[in-house]
């Protein structure tokens, strides 16, 4: 073995090992890339449940009290019922369903937010406190992008159409529905008018925010 054997032998040992190196730091720095992209795609990503409504929660009639003082005040007399002109508000008679006090179902009927606010004066008990127009806030209508068949080419505009406030509320921005969370009222009628299944615009109501 000649004399400069050993050094060469260090040095290539001292190479391979930079490339070793040199690879796992590419594939770590590879697979937080990766992993960064898979988040931003899934944060992305249209989701079924992030528009999903828990059972226990129900869209109460414009000018409700917050949902535990609503329950609270509102002794189940049934007058807003009869006053509905569109006859939206439901109750159910066995008192299970929305703790037995009147709530509202978009895909049954939706609340055409009417000129003189029946409801809100109909109430007795003060369940459903009298407020403007503006300040009606019973939920936010939501899109589902991955199923409005706009995101399939077709020239649907019956969200928009069909809404009370109209463009105040919701628009088509760039061909996609766009909600205004300031001038939504929460009222259901996107919902209720959507043609497709399941709906491509769910309300969300107020008391699911928690």
């Amino acid at each position: 073995m000649s004399d400069d054997q050993p050094p060469l032998n260090r040095r290539r040992f001292f190479r391979e090992g930079l490339r070793h190196l040199i690879r796992g730091v590419a594939d770590s720095v590879e697979g937080v890339q990766d992993a960064i992209e898979s988040t931003a795609a899934a944060r992305a990503a249209p989701s079924h449940r992030a528009v999903m409504i828990p059972p226990n929660v129900h869209l109460r009639p414009p000018g409700a009290l917050p949902e535990s003082q609503y329950l609270d005040t509102c002794t189940r007399c049934g007058d807003c019922v009869k006053a509905c002109p569109v006859q939206c508000i439901r109750v159910d008679p066995t008192g299970k369903k929305a703790g037995g006090a009147p709530y509202i179902d978009p895909d049954t009927a939706a609340c055409s937010v009417c000129e003189f606010l029946s409801c809100m004066d109909a109430c007795p008990s003060g369940a459903l406190v009298p407020v403007p127009l503006n300040r009606i806030r019973m939920g936010t209508a939501v899109l589902r992008d991955e199923a409005c068949i706009r995101t399939k080419g077709e020239e649907c505009r019956i969200c928009v159409e069909k809404c009370p406030l109209g463009t105040a509320a919701i628009d088509i921005v760039a061909n996609r529905v766009e909600v205004n969370p300031l001038g939504c009222t929460g009222c259901g009628s996107c919902q209720h008018y959507c043609p497709t299944s399941p709906k491509s615009i769910v309300v969300i109501p107020i008391a699911a925010r928690g």
